[in-house]
């Protein structure tokens, strides 16, 4: 149902570097980077892609201001992803907001890990399969 989507960062490098680590276990890799020189408003606005080989599917596009909080899940093939997932948010700087664990109250195989980006993004990694 998804194309794409983006997210903002006042401080693009340490975003774009949080999800390069994040994407990391994943199997998410950056796609392409550029610099947004049609932009007569900001020329020199960075903005970067991840996603499948080919596929531009999570944009993340500097801002000049804060932008307001999301909420986002990522999908893991299993639960060590979701571990490795939340591990290297915390090393590239992000703040815990739920360790790695069943999550029953959604359902029974609800296996999920949350933290937060360098602007305040509530990431998350989920696997739905039993292990």
């Amino acid at each position: 149902m998804i194309d794409h989507l983006s997210t903002y960062a006042s401080d693009y490098l340490a975003t774009r570097d949080f999800y390069r680590a994040v994407f990391a276990p994943l199997g998410v890799t950056e796609q392409i980077e550029m610099v947004a020189e049609w932009n007569a408003e900001f020329p020199t606005q960075r903005m970067c892609a991840f996603g499948p080989e080919g596929h531009f599917t999570f944009w993340v596009i500097e801002t000049r201001s804060a932008a307001t909080p999301r909420h986002i899940a990522f999908s893991a093939q299993n639960r060590a992803a979701v571990d490795a997932f939340h591990a290297a948010a915390l090393a590239q700087g992000g703040q815990d907001n739920g360790q790695p664990g069943l999550r029953p109250h959604y359902h029974e195989h609800y296996y999920g890990a949350f933290a937060f980006d360098p602007d305040g993004n509530n990431v998350e990694a989920v696997c739905h399969q039993p292990e």
